[in-house]
């Protein structure tokens, strides 16, 4: 099927991104830094997001997934910038994104070079006097969960505040080799944000991502956002560089 490369290739809705900060070195980054972007800084550090979301009414190419339009995403990710024409474009580079379905991932890896992976995920939330909302993973027999109560008022992100340089990256760059990079846009608008009031972390980080980042397993984050979420949407054309 020839696919018309103006057409939105993923439409769904991303509600509830819980995003938990830790700043590690640039060594630990430079093996998965695509060619052509540099590292993002935020206060002279360099920060990983273990992130959890759910992903909800999926379509692609405009048409429903009935089956597996509605999961549990956990990813981690870190933050990059990329120089063109005088413009700044902020983005974000994957290390890893797991899905509990076999399919999602492996469309995501044949047709986009990612890097997913899949096992068993699960979440819980709850919005009465407040909102919980805890995502579940399962690896080596084991369940991780990212947890957080927050308040159900939200409020704008502050200018140049770590909310926004952790939420404000509207590209994705994908490491295909050492010589080829991909350029993608993430649309959505600029999201609402819920005031963490406690939160709870527990992950393998050694048997998900590596040794490069096993004394994350120890360390409390040094912040934990969550956001409201929206609409998103994603291009089917992406740029190589």
């Amino acid at each position: 099927m020839r696919i018309p490369m103006k057409d939105t290739f993923l439409s769904a809705q991303w509600k509830n991104l819980i995003m938990a900060n830790y700043a590690v070195s640039e060594d630990a980054l430079t093996p998965y830094l695509p060619k052509g972007v540099e590292l993002d800084y935020y206060n002279n550090k360099t920060y990983v997001s273990l992130v959890g979301f759910m992903f909800e009414n999926t379509s692609l190419f405009n048409l429903p997934i009935p089956v597996f339009g509605t999961f549990e995403e956990i990813n981690l990710r870190f933050y990059v910038k990329r120089m063109e024409g005088g413009k700044v474009k902020r983005g974000v580079v994957f290390i890893n994104e797991t899905v509990p379905f076999k399919a999602v991932a492996w469309l995501a890896n044949k047709l986009y070079k990612e890097h997913y992976i899949t096992i068993p995920t699960k979440n819980s939330i709850s919005i009465s006097h407040n909102k919980q909302v805890r995502y579940e993973w399962k690896i080596n027999g084991q369940w991780n969960h990212l947890e957080v109560a927050a308040t159900l008022e939200t409020e704008k992100m502050p200018h140049r505040s770590m909310e926004e340089f952790i939420f404000e990256h509207y590209y994705g760059y994908t490491k295909i080799s050492n010589q080829v990079s991909q350029e993608y846009r993430i649309n959505h608008p600029r999201w609402l944000v819920n005031k963490v009031s406690n939160y709870t972390v527990k992950c393998d980080f050694t048997a998900m991502y590596g040794d490069a980042f096993s004394s994350l397993s120890n360390t409390s984050p040094d912040s934990v956002f969550i956001a409201e979420g929206s609409s998103v949407t994603v291009k089917w054309k992406r740029t190589s560089f």
